[in-house]
């Protein structure tokens, strides 16, 4: 080292950051785990030698996974996330004042641990906060066995829809969501690439669509992902206002964003591809 590391996607594109060294490479029951240090945006982690999330890029992705759904849910004392084994979820959710506890559910314990000893700084202080319960265990078995209305926000912080993550795809796990979820809260899932997985991003949105009377998409660049575009989607029953943001909350936690504001977050969901809102109407 140094030396370069790609992620080639469907044999068609590739992406690739100069590796300085390699911190940790493990596999698990499920998917070789990877961490490493990289000369343009620090310590990154690859599941598969897919990237999933670097210091230098990570704040996009999380701060959109989180705060849309946190701001519009009313009240959010209860949160679920699945998936999100880097931390970086959790970190966000925990900066909401109100929230009393957060259970996440990572199919993978090795990537937990992983992250929690090699890429400290995105998990931070959610890590050690008491409110923050680990379960490592299947996510849509969780969701499946919840009571309902026992969580004010749920966050779907999977990676794409293969190997243990296709489930988090399908409208059944959608419906265990929507019954787990109180009549006021709000869903976010990371939505896949508009582009690249196209045909991903469609059904996923027609599987939520199955569960919620309100589903949107939503879009910023990530730069290490396929394609570099990226979505992310909201869902919600009835009742719950997109656009409107409690305020209170947004004051907490916008000063220490680096993506997310108020004044954005009409304009995520209003840069929709055209030829994405012409399927989904």
């Amino acid at each position: 080292m140094p030396s370069w590391m790609d992620e080639i996607y469907e044999g068609v594109m590739r992406f690739g950051l100069k590796a300085t060294r390699t911190l940790f490479d493990q596999r698990s029951d499920f998917q070789q785990v990877t961490l490493i240090e990289t000369e343009g945006l620090g310590r990154a982690l690859l599941l598969d030698g897919m990237w999933m999330t670097a210091e230098g890029d990570e704040a996009t992705y999380h701060e959109l996974l989180t705060h849309p759904a946190m701001l519009t849910a009313q009240a959010p004392r209860r949160v679920l996330i699945i998936g999100g084994g880097d931390g970086g979820t959790a970190r966000e959710v925990l900066r909401h004042p109100g929230v009393e506890r957060v259970d996440m559910v990572e199919v993978d314990g090795l990537v937990m641990e992983a992250c929690r000893a090699h890429l400290p700084t995105i998990g931070g202080p959610a890590w050690s906060d008491p409110r923050l319960h680990l379960v490592v265990g299947d996510g849509a078995a969780f969701v499946a066995q919840a009571e309902a209305d026992s969580y004010d926000v749920i966050l779907v912080d999977g990676a794409d829809p293969v190997g243990p993550a296709e489930v988090l795809f399908s409208e059944r796990f959608y419906r265990d969501c929507a019954r787990a979820l109180s009549p006021r809260g709000a869903l976010a899932t990371q939505g896949g690439s508009p582009r690249v997985q196209r045909a991903e991003h469609l059904n996923l949105i027609g599987a939520m669509r199955g569960a919620f009377a309100q589903v949107a998409p939503y879009y910023a660049p990530v730069t290490l992902y396929p394609g570099g575009a990226w979505s992310w989607i909201w869902a919600a029953q009835a009742g719950v206002d997109r656009d409107a943001l409690d305020a209170a909350r947004l004051a907490v936690i916008e000063p220490d964003c680096k993506q997310y504001h108020g004044g954005a977050h009409a304009g995520l969901f209003a840069v929709i591809p055209n030829d994405i809102l012409k399927a989904i109407r």
